[in-house]
């Protein structure tokens, strides 16, 4: 080689010795004998490079919040490492940078103790949190309780303690064993109560079970009777009502066995009252034929003829007999309302006939007929004098007079 190459923080030699400059020295770094000063300059330039950039990653993993540990323990790896690097740069600046990180791991480590002990409160309290939802839960009365919903809340709560956990900061051990031990208690009782009720639960529903199997039995039993089963099936649905839960799936089973029986009673109910609506369509006919006759009563005037022919309608009426069921109940009405038409044709007879009502409304009638004829006099003065005024309070107090008088006959 027969040249010397040179750069602000290191040269290298024609021998391929290569040095770099600290303050006012040369410190020899290596050699690199195969190439030209240029390129031995430049593989040591590389490796200072390489000691940067381990530099720049510390300092990132700083920012990003590393543990203070791991960065004691990078910041040691460097300094040791730029004790008498073999590279060529800035070496001072690189031992100022690591230095200024080596200041900040105890403002690090100070914080970070902070943190944790932040998080380690929060997760306590989150745990303490689960805790007692799983001792409120324990603390519900039985009977009160929607087992389905308990036990995915209780299985949720399960599921949070265990991802906090797994996830979570670590707790010290005393205080994770108490919550443990207080969740794994509410947790435990919980349980025992649900299988406590779902045992009477099954019991009750077997003494239910074996209440309408009876029920069915006694059901069937009535069917061969027909229609004059249905009393006694009515008393056995009524007991039916009463006899409890056997679970959904035996429910309707049993249910479809009970109303089996029902339906074959009615059934044969249903035959004869189709025979007796058939027998009886001919009295609906006579029936309305009767009501033809009646209805004309709604608008007579003549008690005596209204009376008189209501009762030879009614008389005629239940010799006839019954009609169709689901005629009942329409024809009957139409024979009310005559009736009661009668009926007040002849409470308003009564009422203008009663002696004593008779006499009152004479003398009332008397009274108002001299009203009338004093106001009729009093309208005439009024014209004759043309006072508007006078003419129309007249007017108003005979009108009312005469309605009255018409009103009481």
């Amino acid at each position: 080689m027969a040249e010397t190459q040179e750069q602000p923080w290191g040269r290298a030699d024609e021998t391929g010795t290569v040095f770099v400059r600290e303050g006012d020295d040369w410190r020899e770094v290596g050699q690199f004998p195969d190439g030209t000063p240029e390129e031995a300059l430049a593989y040591f330039e590389r490796k200072y490079v390489d000691l940067a950039g381990q530099v720049t990653l510390l300092e990132q993993r700083v920012k990003r919040g590393a543990a203070a540990g791991d960065v004691a323990k990078g910041v040691a790896s460097l300094n040791e490492a730029l004790a008498e690097p073999r590279a060529v740069g800035d070496i001072a600046a690189l031992r100022a940078r690591v230095a200024a990180l080596d200041t900040t791991v105890d403002e690090l480590t100070e914080q970070q103790q902070e943190q944790a002990k932040e998080a380690l409160a929060e997760a306590v309290a989150y745990r303490t949190a689960i805790v007692e939802e799983a001792e409120s839960l324990a603390a519900l009365e039985p009977a009160k309780v929607q087992w389905k919903q308990m036990t995915a809340q209780v299985a949720d709560l399960f599921a949070r303690w265990q991802a906090h956990q797994h996830d979570g900061p670590r707790l010290p051990k005393a205080q994770a064993n108490e919550l443990w031990k207080r969740f794994r208690t509410a947790r435990t009782q919980i349980e025992q109560e649900r299988r406590a009720f779902f045992a009477d639960l099954d019991n009750q529903h077997k003494d239910a079970k074996q209440r309408k199997q009876q029920l069915i039995e006694q059901a069937e039993a009535l069917v061969p009777k027909g229609a004059d089963g249905i009393p006694g099936y009515r008393k056995l649905l009524d007991d039916w009502k009463q006899s409890g839960r056997a679970g959904k799936k035996q429910d309707d089973a049993l249910w479809a066995r009970f109303k089996a029986a029902g339906d074959a009673i009615y059934a044969a109910k249903a035959e004869i009252d189709a025979r007796d609506d058939e027998e009886y369509r001919a009295n609906l006919e006579l029936k309305l034929a009767l009501l033809t006759e009646a209805e004309p009563l709604l608008e007579e005037s003549d008690l005596d003829k209204a009376k008189s022919t209501l009762l030879g309608i009614q008389q005629r009426w239940e010799e006839i007999g019954r009609v169709p069921r689901d005629k009942v109940k329409s024809v009957e009405e139409r024979l009310r309302r005559v009736e009661q038409a009668v009926r007040k044709l002849d409470e308003e007879h009564w009422r203008k006939n009663n002696p004593e009502t008779k006499a009152r409304s004479e003398g009332l009638a008397s009274q108002l007929t001299e009203a009338i004829e004093k106001l009729q006099a009093e309208l005439d003065e009024a014209k004759k004098a043309g006072d508007a005024a006078r003419i129309a309070e007249a007017e108003e107090a005979l009108e009312a007079r005469k309605l009255w008088l018409n009103a009481i006959g």
